[in-house]
């Protein structure tokens, strides 16, 4: 029984792995789990007493436990049966489908992550890039209903939005994002999912992953959670806001009580100076190919280049960025008064194309296509209600702030001319302020599309 036996080595390492994975699983697990699940009890505590709108138990949720939540909602396991008698596929399969579709969609909060980095790196990058500004806030904001969900109902100008509003709420609320297929890459998929951002696939025409989508977008809002969506549905290719695409809006409306939890839309209008992906916006409006991906490794580089120069003292932004807040909008209320997803749709987008500031850039290359000065433009405007952000050196300085931008950019010549080659760029920064002067708001005549 005390013999002395030989083991040969692979049996020992093996034993030994299987013993560190035994006492990991059942002795170190659960005791790591213990301090971390207190860690995170006493951070949420701790972020609760200085926001606004508090992180919602639902958010907090474990990503396992959301996801089994979701597969087995009713209304989920009513589109599984429809799905398998329509495509003659096995319960099972259709169920497996279903849960493979909730994995991909459900985000997975830290707020660790979330407090801890991502506002603070959110706050880092907008200040890398630009000078940021908010242009305004309407002040219907501070008596939301605390009880209510809110929606930041955002246009879509360049994948900054979502760093830059994530910085500017951060002392509000944690937003949870709709986020595009675009982020569906390692390393960004993890990193985004931690903030609580869930995934879709724009344009999707399958039934079942459409219901389970849907069922989702209603939990989360049931809940309360605090979300950010942009119903254009992509990047802006031409500089405009757009009209509203009707899933998401529908998702919520479909699903609405008017006796529960009140949903309260906020519009917000995000306006550059520069608009990081210009140059692919204008190729895909040329081509009229929307799917463009940028080249990540050159996007690390450049803001590499930046963070490098900004480090040595010199100031090497792209102008100023800016977000205006509009007035709230009650889903009660617009319902009440006899309102449906599509007007709902229009009125909002109408709402954030009148918030979206006005900047430097923008302002010089709307009155170089008019042919009007820069002071002229900024009277009509200013009659219009329009919303003014310039330096503080006001018309001249703007003036030549953005004249200098632009022929930065090769947009205008030596001289202060345009450039007949790059008249696209030049279009693509002067559209919102043309749209602004247009009479009446180009997204509240533009008809709805479904996505």
């Amino acid at each position: 029984m005390f013999q002395t036996i030989d083991v040969p080595v692979w049996l020992l390492v093996v034993a030994g792995v299987l013993a560190a994975m035994s006492a990991l699983e059942r002795i170190i697990g659960p005791g790591l789990r213990w301090l971390m699940r207190g860690r995170v009890e006493r951070v949420v505590a701790r972020v609760n007493a200085r926001l606004e709108r508090k992180v919602e138990p639902f958010k907090l949720m474990r990503r396992k436990d959301m996801v089994v939540r979701l597969l087995y909602d009713p209304a989920v396991l009513e589109a599984v049966g429809e799905h398998a008698a329509a495509t003659g596929v096995p319960g099972e399969v259709a169920l497996e489908e279903a849960r493979g579709y909730a994995r991909e969609i459900v985000p997975g909060f830290s707020t660790l992550f979330y407090f801890g980095f991502a506002t603070r790196a959110a706050r880092a990058l907008s200040r890398v890039f630009f000078r940021v500004r908010v242009g305004q806030v309407a002040q219907e904001l501070s008596d939301i209903d605390a009880r209510a969900t809110v929606i930041f109902v955002m246009n879509h100008r360049s994948n900054m939005d979502y760093v830059l509003v994530t910085w500017l709420v951060s002392g509000r609320a944690a937003i949870s994002y709709a986020v595009g297929e675009w982020a569906r890459v390692w390393p960004l998929a993890p990193l985004i999912r931690s903030m609580g951002a869930y995934f879709i696939r724009r344009g999707s025409r399958n039934a079942l992953y459409r219901r389970v989508l849907a069922r989702y977008v209603q939990m989360a809002t049931a809940e309360g959670t605090t979300q950010a969506i942009f119903p254009e549905g992509g990047l802006s290719l031409n500089g405009r806001v757009g009209a509203a695409k009707m899933g998401l809006l529908s998702y919520i409306v479909g699903d609405f009580d008017p006796r529960g939890r009140d949903v309260v839309f906020v519009p917000v209008g995000l306006a550059y100076d520069r608009v990081l992906e210009d140059g692919l916006l204008v190729a895909a409006a040329r081509t009229g190919e929307r799917r463009f991906r940028p080249r990540l490794l050159r996007v690390a580089w450049e803001a590499l280049r930046i963070a490098i120069k900004r480090a040595g003292g010199r100031l090497f932004l792209f102008g100023t960025a800016a977000a205006g807040f509009g007035p709230p909008l009650s889903l009660r209320a617009h319902l009440a008064t006899g309102g449906d997803v599509e007007s709902l749709g229009a009125r909002l987008m109408g709402e954030v194309e009148r918030v979206v500031p006005i900047l430097p850039v923008p302002l010089v290359a709307a009155s170089l296509t008019l042919g009007i000065p820069p002071a002229e433009l900024v009277a009509r405007l200013g009659d219009m209600g329009a919303v003014l952000k310039l330096p503080p050196g006001g018309v001249a300085q703007a003036e030549t702030d953005g004249r200098a931008m632009l022929q930065l950019r090769g947009v205008l010549d030596a001289s202060g001319q345009p450039d007949p080659a790059r008249a696209d760029v030049l279009a693509f920064y002067a559209a919102s302020v043309l749209q602004r002067l247009e009479p009446v708001s180009t997204a509240e005549h533009s008809a709805a599309r479904q996505t």
